[in-house]
């Protein structure tokens, strides 16, 4: 399997922190990300998925604490918040309750936030350098099947991006699940 590159992850960084929109593996499905404060970037992002702000997108983060100031913790029982931790890193992603720091454009018309510790070392990385968690969602137009290789990008994606992340995902072929972490309910 082909790893990310620290000088891959240095360059998406620089594009992530200039306002860019990138297309990078994750565990199973290729995603787009971009920085979840830039509204400009993610805006971007939305219009290239031909998607309304209205959904919500998922953050994904390197560990649980680059969420601390994002999720809003205490809105969870023990029994919850354990599920959640103990699901991490991995392809798990839970609708959370949010803070008033996560912007609109992030949560869409939601009061909870989607995130998750990715598993994929590269993704990690990525998050990592970059110093906090970043916008995931697949990398394909609303309603269209999400790539699972680099090959599988669209030609719209691929045009639209600033960068294509060299790498491959984990294999696992599907998107991560998610669920609602105050409900259990499994969403996907």
């Amino acid at each position: 399997m082909h790893v990310v590159t620290p000088a891959a992850i240095d360059q998406a960084v620089a594009v992530l922190r200039g306002g860019g929109v990138i297309a990078y593996p994750t565990e199973g499905v290729w995603g787009l990300g971009c920085d979840p404060f830039d509204e400009t970037a993610v805006l971007r992002l939305l219009a290239l998925k031909q998607r309304t702000v209205d959904k919500g997108l998922i953050l994904v983060a390197a560990t649980a604490a680059q969420f601390d100031t994002l999720v809003d913790w205490a809105g969870l029982d023990d029994a919850q918040r354990d599920a959640v931790l103990a699901s991490w890193p991995g392809p798990h992603t839970w609708i959370v309750p949010v803070t008033a720091r996560v912007p609109r454009w992030i949560r869409g018309d939601h009061d909870g936030v989607a995130v998750r510790v990715s598993s994929h070392r590269g993704v990690a990385d990525l998050c990592a350098g970059f110093g906090g968690p970043l916008v995931s969602t697949s990398a394909n137009v609303a309603g269209d099947p999400a790539p699972t290789t680099r090959a599988g990008l669209g030609p719209v994606i691929s045009a639209g991006v600033d960068l294509v992340v060299a790498g491959e995902t984990d294999g696992r072929g599907t998107a991560s699940t998610l669920r609602d972490a105050r409900t259990g309910r499994q969403l996907r």
